[in-house]
């Protein structure tokens, strides 16, 4: 499974892309009014860092809207991903973005019909929300399971790609239940290398280690 970052924190983003272990990027509103900094700025310094599918979002709700702000956007670079809400004009737009060879990713997918839909569209991934489906009482990851199944059914193309992720407990989850990709903050991508024995593991080895006197260089 692929691990996306879902940050616009330049210099987190470089920090965590030095591991190796990370495949793209997704960006939303809310984290370039968290930036403050112009969007195109963002998103091409982002791309200057990451390979990967970098997700950078509409703000336009009207068909028009959306496919002029995409195409402005699919411009930055060639690895920009546009992403488009769910909606009858999001997915309008998917339509047309596909036939034009322009990436997307619809946002905002709550429910396998939605997922039917983006798929039917052409969007190159599609994004079950599941912390907030968790949130309002609802199993969050069965909507993964749901997709995976329908998906499979009909070969579609389109990559499932779990957000709202919020433990590392998720991300395991949505890998067992068939995402190809899981978009998670820096804070849960760092807590993915943590667990408890290995830390009290290691202690004890480089304590025995410390009592042999060797060194190996």
């Amino acid at each position: 499974m692929q691990l996306f970052l879902d940050t616009t924190d330049v210099a987190v983003l470089k920090s965590l892309a030095a591991t190796g272990l990370v495949d793209g990027v997704t960006t939303n509103p809310s984290l370039i009014a968290k930036s403050g900094r112009p969007m195109l700025e963002v998103i091409a310094e982002i791309c200057a860092v990451i390979d990967g599918p970098v997700s950078a979002e509409v703000a336009a709700m009207d068909v028009a809207g959306m496919l002029a702000e995409g195409r402005k956007l699919a411009a930055v670079a060639p690895n920009v991903v546009v992403k488009v809400p769910l909606t009858r004009d999001g997915l309008m737009a998917t339509a047309e973005f596909c036939a034009e060879g322009i990436q997307t990713n619809v946002t905002l997918c709550f429910s396998a019909a939605q997922a039917l839909l983006a798929a039917k569209a052409g969007a190159t991934y599609v994004s079950p929300f599941i912390g907030r489906l968790d949130d309002h009482g609802a199993v969050g990851m069965d909507l993964i399971t749901e997709i995976r199944a329908i998906y499979d059914n009909y070969d579609f193309d389109t990559e499932i790609l779990a957000a709202s992720i919020r433990t590392p407990a998720h991300v395991t989850e949505a890998a067992l239940s068939g995402a190809d990709c899981a978009t998670i903050p820096p804070e849960v991508f760092e807590a993915l290398f943590k667990h408890p024995l290995t830390e009290k593991g290691l202690q004890q080895f480089m304590a025995d280690w410390a009592k042999t006197g060797q060194s190996i260089l």
